[in-house]
C-alpha cells in the first residue's frame, strides 16, 4: 500500500514572540529576562535592580561586573562544602549520562536506596523510613500529613492538629505556614486562610515547661504532634535555645502521647555542631524533617524520615491507610547522587572539626559588637553567628553597604547573622565578620 503523505502544517506565527526573540538576540537575554521574572520576598514595586551571579568557585560569587563576593550565608544555608565541590560534580556528571531521572512510582534506582540507607544509618534510634520530597516546605507539609494520617490509621479521629512554637519558621505552602510564629513571621496576611494550630512558648524555664505541660493536658485530644527546630529557630529570627528545652520537649510529647517532629532542614547536617542537632541532646525524635544541606546545595531534595511504629501504623490490606503523597520528582537520580557525594565529603573530611574552628572564629570576631549603639545581642552556635540589631535597621542599605564591602551577607527583620560554608577558610571569615564589624561601626545601619 502506498503511504500517505500528509502536509506538514505551517507554524502559527506570533510576531509579538518574533520580536521579543529579535530584541532578546540584539541585546542581553538576562537583562530582558528581569521584565519577567518575580523575585521571594520582594516587593517588586520598589525593590532594588537585583546583582547578576556568573559563577560560584567554592566561598565565592562572582558577578556579572567582575566583582567577587565572599558568602557569608552558603546560599541560604545550603553550600555546605562551598561551591563546585569536584566530588559533587562528578557524581551529578556521571549521574547524567546514566539516568537523569525516572519516576519512582513503581521504580526505584540505587542512589535513592543508597542515600535511603545511608540516612537512617547516621540518624538516631529507629528513624530508618525515608520519604524523599524536593524542598523542605514540602518535607514540612509530609511530615504533618504522617502525623496526621498516623492517628486517623489507628481510629483516633478528630486529632489533627499540631502545636509549634512562636517564633519558629517551617516553610511557605500553606500547612506549613499554619505552624510557623502567628505574629511575627511573614506568613500573618494568611491567617484566616490557614489551618488553626495550637501556638506556645518554647519551655526554656521551669514555668513555661509547667504553662506548656497544661496546655498541652487541655488539648491533646485535638493534637497529632508537637513541631519545633531544635537548637535554632532558624528563618523566625535565629533564637536559640537549649538542649534542656528539647529534653521536655521529648518527655512532654511522651507524657501526653504525641508525636515529636523535629525540624532539621536548617540544622541538619554539620550547622550547629553535630551531623544533627538532636545528638546533642541525646534524643530521637518520631519524625524528622531534612533538606537545604543536603546535597551541598547542588540539587533540589529532600527528606521526611519516620521511626519505626510511625511507619508501621500505614501498614495495612487496605490501601486507604498508605501515605498519599508523591511528588513528580520525588528521590530524582541526580539529586540522590549529589547526596550521596556530600554524605562522602563529610565521612572522609573533618567537617565538625572545621565547624569548631568556625565557632570559635565567629565567637571571638563577633563580640567586639557587643555593647555597641544599636547591638541587642551577639550570640553563636556552630556555624552560626548572629548579630541582634536594635532597632531593626535599614535592610537595603544595610545589604549594599555589606556588598560595597565585597561579601554576600542577607539580614532579615532585626538580624545580622553568618553562616558560611562549613569548609571556609579562616581568611575569608575574617573578610565576612570584619565587614559587619565595620557596617556597624560606621552605622551604616
Amino acid at each position: 500500500m502506498e503511504s500517505l503523505s500528509l502536509p506538514q502544517a505551517r507554524p502559527m506565527v506570533n510576531r509579538r514572540e518574533m520580536a521579543m526573540t529579535d530584541e532578546i538576540k540584539s541585546g542581553d537575554a538576562a537583562e530582558a529576562g528581569r521584565e519577567h521574572i518575580w523575585l521571594p520576598y520582594t516587593q517588586m514595586n520598589t525593590a532594588a535592580s537585583p546583582l547578576r551571579a556568573v559563577r560560584t568557585e567554592g566561598c565565592v560569587i562572582e558577578l556579572a561586573d567582575g566583582r567577587r563576593l565572599i558568602d557569608g550565608v552558603a546560599s541560604w544555608w545550603t553550600a555546605c562544602h562551598g561551591y563546585n565541590h569536584p566530588d559533587i560534580r562528578a557524581a551529578v556528571e556521571r549521574q547524567l549520562a546514566a539516568m537523569p531521572h525516572v519516576m519512582f512510582g513503581g521504580l526505584v534506582h540505587e542512589p535513592a536506596l543508597a542515600l535511603a540507607s545511608r540516612l537512617a544509618a547516621m540518624l538516631p534510634g529507629d528513624l530508618e523510613r525515608v520519604f524523599f520530597t524536593d524542598s523542605g516546605s514540602v518535607a514540612v507539609e509530609v511530615a504533618m500529613k504522617m502525623a496526621i494520617q498516623y492517628r486517623l490509621n489507628r481510629g483516633e479521629l478528630g486529632r489533627t492538629k499540631l502545636l509549634a512554637f512562636r517564633g519558629g519558621y517551617h516553610g511557605d505552602t500553606l500547612a506549613a505556614m499554619s505552624v510557623c510564629d502567628p505574629e511575627e513571621g511573614m506568613h500573618a496576611l494568611f491567617a484566616g486562610a490557614l489551618p488553626q494550630q495550637v501556638m506556645a512558648d518554647l519551655p526554656t524555664t521551669p514555668e513555661r515547661a509547667a504553662a506548656l505541660d497544661a496546655l498541652l493536658a487541655r488539648h491533646a485530644p485535638e493534637l497529632a504532634a508537637i513541631i519545633v527546630e531544635p537548637l535554632v529557630q532558624g528563618a523566625g529570627g535565629m533564637r536559640f535555645h537549649d538542649v534542656a528545652t528539647l529534653r521536655t520537649l521529648r518527655d512532654l510529647a511522651d507524657r501526653h502521647g504525641l508525636l515529636l517532629i523535629l525540624d532539621e532542614i536548617f540544622t541538619g547536617f554539620g550547622r550547629t555542631g553535630t551531623m544533627f542537632a538532636c545528638e546533642q541532646a541525646g534524643i530521637v525524635p518520631d519524625i524528622v524533617t531534612l533538606s537545604k544541606a543536603l546535597t551541598g546545595g547542588t540539587m533540589a531534595l529532600a527528606a521526611t524520615v519516620a521511626r519505626r511504629h510511625v511507619f508501621e501504623a500505614f501498614l495495612s490490606d487496605d490501601p486507604a491507610k498508605a501515605l498519599m503523597h508523591g511528588p513528580t520528582f520525588m528521590a530524582n537520580p541526580l539529586a540522590c547522587a549529589a547526596a550521596n557525594a556530600s554524605l562522602d565529603l563529610f565521612a572522609r573530611e573533618p567537617r565538625l572539626a572545621q565547624v569548631a574552628r568556625i565557632e570559635a572564629q565567629l565567637r571571638e570576631e563577633l563580640e567586639p559588637c557587643r555593647g555597641r549603639p544599636g547591638i541587642a545581642d551577639v550570640r553563636v552556635m556552630g556555624a552560626i553567628g548572629v548579630v541582634q540589631l536594635d532597632p531593626a535597621p535599614n535592610l537595603d542599605r544595610l545589604k549594599a553597604a555589606l556588598v560595597a564591602e565585597g561579601v554576600w551577607v542577607r539580614p532579615f527583620r532585626d538580624v545580622l547573622y553568618l553562616t558560611p560554608a562549613l569548609t571556609i577558610g579562616a581568611e575569608d571569615l575574617g573578610r565576612l565578620t570584619g565587614a559587619l564589624r565595620r557596617v556597624i561601626e560606621r552605622n551604616a545601619l
